[in-house]
């Protein structure tokens, strides 16, 4: 289970979220059930983030969601951010398992 959250970092604020974030993600890495966070920015041009957390199961996610050191780095985000989508992916029915080309080559 992943859940994708992406969000645009305030053009007035930019320097205080890059301080922000490099105590944020720790954080948020150190509370249980979290299994792995990734995070993502363009290339050029943009104050766009975004951020992948992998749990074991729904259950693990919500214990994780619900934690008050998550619900705080969250708010902290929000005061600095716009523009958040936040989305929750399970498994695909088709592809269940990660692909690697080596899988595939003779």
């Amino acid at each position: 289970m992943i859940q994708v959250i992406r969000w645009n970092v305030h053009p007035d604020k930019i320097k205080e979220y890059e301080a922000w974030a490099k105590s944020a993600f720790p954080r948020l890495v150190a509370v249980p059930g979290l299994i792995e966070l990734r995070a993502y920015g363009p290339i050029a041009g943009s104050a766009q983030v975004v951020t992948t957390y992998e749990f074991k199961d729904v259950t693990a996610w919500a214990a994780w969601s619900a934690h008050e050191t998550v619900r705080q780095v969250t708010e902290e985000r929000r005061t600095m951010t716009l523009n958040e989508v936040s989305e929750l992916w399970g498994p695909s029915p088709i592809v269940p398992a990660p692909l690697h080309p080596e899988m595939y080559l003779p």
